[in-house]
């Protein structure tokens, strides 16, 4: 019998399951909406996107991306500025594509779950509530009527792979929609805040940098619940956290 790569448990939760085999990924979603969703998105981006292996549902199989993570949530990034650039001008050329066919969440539905989170974290004593005050009314800037783009929609630095300065793909697109480009300008630089200025040198300049401050707020308020229930530690350890704490 021919020997068996080492499995690697990438991601493991009651949605998802992810598991790495050598050079090639299987994602095991329970809601195969969001895996059709991955599956067109990455057909329709123009950026470079892991090439799909095969797909027997539950199981969508992907072969793995050249180089590395631009960077981790909770550890500074190596990355050079040009590589931040890089994935700024990557995400531009995301934004200015066609819109895919399916709409994102609407704002009555985003400021709805700001809501029940907020909530959740008060009445469970989960965050001070002045810190979560403060970082909802900072949040409810975001909630507004925008020009919608192809956004990513979980763009957070670890699914940005570079080689050098250079992109090599994104990953994990099941979020992918019609969205606001500030929600993925503040998730790619959520706790990295001092390479905004690096990514902006790629995306350019036509963007608000309180909007973006605004989504940051937003991701992580309802970030932190599914990380408790998943058991990613104690809140106070969380970078989300540390995010919601930076703003004044």
């Amino acid at each position: 019998m021919s020997d068996v790569e080492q499995v690697e448990v990438v991601l493991a939760n009651s949605d998802r399951l992810t598991l790495r085999v050598g050079d090639v990924f299987l994602k095991i979603d329970a809601d195969q909406t969001r895996t059709d969703v991955e599956v067109e998105a990455m057909a329709m981006a123009p950026v470079p996107t892991p090439e799909i292996l095969w797909r027997k549902p539950p199981v969508l199989a992907v072969a793995a991306l050249p180089g590395r993570a631009l960077g981790r949530l909770q550890e500074p990034s190596t990355a050079s500025p040009a590589a931040w650039a890089a994935a700024g001008a990557a995400i531009r050329t995301l934004h200015d594509a066609p819109l895919p066919p399916w709409p994102g969440p609407s704002v009555d539905e985003l400021a709805s779950r700001l809501a029940g989170e907020c909530n959740w974290l008060v009445t469970n004593e989960v965050l001070p509530a002045e810190l979560v005050t403060r970082n909802r009314r900072l949040a409810e800037a975001a909630l507004r009527p925008w020009t919608p783009v192809f956004t990513h929609g979980d763009l957070h630095i670890a699914h940005v792979f570079i080689d050098g300065d250079e992109i090599t793909g994104i990953i994990d697109w099941s979020e992918a929609s019609q969205g606001d480009m500030h929600f993925d300008l503040a998730t790619l630089t959520l706790a990295h805040e001092e390479h905004l200025d690096d990514v902006l040198a790629g995306y350019g300049t036509d963007v608000d940098r309180d909007l973006i401050r605004a989504w940051r707020s937003w991701r992580c308020l309802v970030a932190v619940r599914w990380l408790v229930e998943n058991g990613y530690g104690a809140p106070e350890e969380y970078p989300e956290v540390g995010v919601l704490r930076s703003h004044p």
